[in-house]
Order: C-alpha cells, then structure tokens, then sequence
C-alpha cells in the first residue's frame, strides 16, 4: 500500500505541471480576483438563503418568491456570461478529460480493459455498448 500511495503522489506531482491544470489555476485565479462576478456569487448566496427562508413562511408568499426566483435567473445569467466563468469552465473540461484519461489507464492497467467512453473509440465496440 506505501508504494501504491508513493506512487499516487508522484502522478499527481506529474498531472500538476499538465498545461491544463496550469491553465485551470490561472483561470481560477482569475475568476476569484473578478470583483463584479464574486459580487454576484454572494447576491446569488444571499438570494438562495431568502428563498428558502421564504418557502418556511406559512403562507408562502409566490409574488416574493417569483421576484426571488428571476433574481436569481438574471444573476445566473450575468455569471454565465462572465468572461473569467467562460474561461473556468472551458478549462475545467479539459482538466476532467485529462483525469477521465487518467483514470480510465489505470482501470485499463488493472482490468485490461478500457472503459466505454460511450462512443467506444477506445474499446473497438467490445464493451456492449448499442448504438
């Protein structure tokens, strides 16, 4: 188990220099310097605290909730069209493809056979996977 774990630690020291996670760092560093967009994160928050305190109300008020409801559609929205969100999520694929590849060389390694990918690309049509 020690070398398996000395191991780990050593892939993982080796996908932390990966052009993807590098680019996923700065990115998030990005994203957490955008004063604009971590204003919108806590309105999103605080907006998400009013709902639930507004569902607890006996009645519920729907005029309120409905008004709570589309601020947090447009809030989510502006977030979506933020360029550093835009940028961090991008990056954030190519980080779980790379993990996904990853992780699919290991089982291959332990199993001998690959995982379906669902286009089965990488196991020749093998896995039982209909199209």
């Amino acid at each position: 188990m020690e070398k398996i774990m000395k191991l780990a630690a050593e892939l993982g020291q080796e996908i932390k220099k990966a052009p993807c996670i590098v680019k996923m760092n700065e990115a998030k560093d990005k994203y957490d310097k955008d004063e604009e967009l971590q204003k919108l994160m806590l309105e999103y928050n605080t907006q998400q605290i009013a709902l639930a305190e507004e569902y607890k109300k006996d009645p519920v008020d729907q005029k309120v909730i409905e008004a709570i409801e589309n601020r947090l559609n447009d809030i989510v929205a502006a977030v979506m069209e933020s360029p550093a969100f835009i940028e961090l999520n991008a990056v954030q694929q190519e980080v779980n493809e790379l993990m996904n590849a990853v992780n699919g060389e290991i089982e291959f390694q332990i199993t001998g056979q690959r995982p379906c990918t669902h286009d089965c690309s990488s196991c020749g049509s093998d896995c039982g996977h209909h199209h």
